[in-house]
């Protein structure tokens, strides 16, 4: 019958679960990622309504599942061509209906204020409620195809006259002046109005929903204990610096555990606290410093600027079709970007261009952020960790302190750093620790690269079982290492230390 939504078979049906994550496999924390990506939906529901949102379609002709670190895409062809994308936020992202309010409203926010290419979306809900029973974006495909796609086959002008391109969009975003750090919402967000600043009509800053905030990182709790949740949104540079410290907080359990099982670099509690203490002090005196609130500029950025998620011309690949992903863009001070690199690129003098290019586009299309690079990196690496001790481990902190202070004059800034060295005692004993930080950091390292895993330790599926082995015989190669050097050095490795620095799970 005309017009009649006719339900054809899915590739769900023929054994591609919708629901489970099945896109890679974790070396540490594995049964944890991958369900807290797991989804509970409608999936019927869904294909469903992409249907509905199609007209002349009266079926899915095929699908594709796409996993990212926090959603999950699926790419609908309907009988009639239209290709449709399907977007849920997994738990990883942070508030599900902040995230998807937010990421709809920072799209429509640039749509209307800018020419930033970026695709149409068809409907969207907050609200898990619904029949789908999750938040949910549904958008139309993006124009073109993947940069990523294009960039071998470019020709080094080519790559320039895209990089020029991807600013020249940008550089909107950066032109906007804002009122306040934090996340774009519909005035009308899931909110209480003690946290949404008006911005234009139909808009408002709100709490920053991205994951450094939220109690979403597997295996790293949030407990709350000595401050409340400090999301923003923060009218100035003062109050984010209160957001980072109180974050940094926030991670801190309510007492004492037991170091046993942590890197010697670790640190415990109560380290934790005086040093989150200390840099509060100190990054509000650097907050003060005229260089850095020149590079403090209320900015909205995306969250995500690579070669995957911008799309161009398949017949002129340096004109940029469609930018996607908007998840987590937020409005940070300027500097928050400030160590953004662009992509690595496969020739040495070809990469050496692009490099060019993307200074000069910065300076000239952007100097906002090109401010904020051409700072000493030390005035702004206390901004960048504070927030993260005891992810990291005191000693890694601490020596940003250390440096900080011992560089105050140095640096220009002005009075007396509020970080007090430590004592030659103490400092013998931080570089002993700061020592071992670097040789976990180092091992790593060489981890990632041997394993060809991602810093969390993903690997992808079909890789997996190969990635375990190869994981198990390195730790086991090194422990016989160690044993056959039978070293009588007061400093050397043994099993029991080298578990507590290996940073990832090992039978």
């Amino acid at each position: 019958m005309a017009g009649k939504v006719m339900r054809k078979p899915s590739s769900w049906e023929k054994g591609l679960n919708p629901h489970k994550y099945t896109s890679g496999r974790w070396l540490r924390h594995d049964h944890l990622e991958r369900n807290s990506r797991n989804l509970n939906f409608d999936f019927d529901a869904l294909r469903h309504r992409v249907i509905e949102l199609c007209p002349g379609a009266t079926s899915i002709a095929s699908y594709e599942k796409k996993e990212g670190g926090y959603n999950r895409s699926f790419i609908f062809t309907c009988d009639n061509a239209k290709r449709v994308v399907a977007r849920l936020p997994t738990s990883v992202a942070g508030p599900a209906r902040l995230t998807t309010n937010s990421e709809v409203a920072t799209i429509t926010y640039v749509q209307s204020n800018t020419t930033v290419p970026t695709p149409k979306i068809l409907e969207w809900s907050d609200d898990p409620s619904n029949a789908i029973g999750s938040e949910y974006i549904i958008m139309e495909h993006a124009a073109g195809v993947q940069l990523h796609q294009k960039w071998p086959k470019m020709s080094g002008e080519q790559q320039i006259a895209c990089i020029k391109a991807i600013f020249m969009s940008i550089q909107q975003l950066a032109a906007i002046d804002f009122p306040a750090y934090g996340s774009l919402y519909f005035a009308d967000a899931p909110l209480h109005p003690t946290f949404m600043l008006p911005l234009t009509p139909g808009f408002c800053i709100g709490p920053h929903c991205g994951t450094r905030y939220w109690d979403c990182n597997v295996g790293e709790a949030r407990y709350y204990n000595s401050t409340k949740p400090n999301r923003g949104p923060w009218p100035h540079l003062t109050a984010y610096c209160d957001g980072l410290i109180d974050t940094g907080f926030s991670r801190l359990p309510s007492r004492e555990i037991a170091l046993a099982d942590k890197p010697p670099f670790h640190g415990s509690v109560a380290t934790h606290t005086r040093l989150l203490n200390a840099a509060r002090g100190v990054i509000q005196k650097l907050a003060e410093d005229p260089r850095i609130r020149g590079a403090a500029t209320a900015t909205l950025w995306h969250a995500d600027l690579h070669k995957r998620n911008i799309f161009v011309s398949d017949d002129d690949p340096s004109v940029i079709t469609d930018l996607i992903d908007w998840q987590s863009s937020s409005i940070e001070p300027a500097f928050e970007y400030a160590d953004y690199i662009p992509e690595e690129k496969p020739a040495e003098i070809q990469a050496a261009l692009c490099k060019k290019a993307f200074d000069i586009c910065l300076q000239a299309l952007i100097p906002k952020l090109y401010t904020a690079r051409a700072l000493d990196d030390d005035l702004l690496r206390p901004f960048r960790y504070c927030h993260r001790t005891w992810r990291d481990g005191a000693a890694a902190f601490r020596q940003e302190l250390i440096n900080i202070s011992s560089r105050w004059k140095e640096l220009g800034l002005a009075g007396v750093c509020p970080y007090v060295l430590p004592s030659s005692v103490e400092l013998l004993e931080h570089q002993k620790e700061f020592k071992s930080f670097c040789i976990a950091n180092d091992l790593k390292r060489k981890l990632i690269d041997l394993l060809d895993t991602s810093p969390d330790g993903w690997v992808p599926t079909d890789s997996w079982e190969a990635a375990e082995v190869m994981h198990q015989n390195v730790f086991e190669e090194i422990v016989q290492t160690m044993q056959s050097a039978e070293s009588t050095d007061d400093e050397s490795m043994n099993e029991e230390d080298l578990r507590r620095i290996w940073p990832f799970d090992i039978r």
